[in-house]
């Protein structure tokens, strides 16, 4: 994914303790990017490849500033 265009990074969480829950984080440019990325045949072949257990569901979010606390 880090080669396609718009991609600026990447960060995987794994849960503490006995839940097997992963959380891959991807920051793109723009909606336009992260869409296109993930309609490229290279990704539906590399998700298709999951195990059947895994359940990836993407969503899109936008940061929010909180004043005093964080910025957008």
């Amino acid at each position: 994914m880090k080669r396609q265009p718009g991609f600026i990074s990447t960060q995987l969480h794994r849960a503490i303790g006995e839940s097997p829950t992963y959380l891959n984080y991807a920051v793109w440019q723009t909606v336009a990017d992260f869409r296109t990325a993930f309609t490229h045949p290279e990704f539906r072949s590399k998700i298709s490849a999951y195990p059947a257990s895994a359940v990836a569901s993407p969503h899109l979010f936008q940061k929010v500033a909180v004043p005093g606390i964080c910025v957008a």
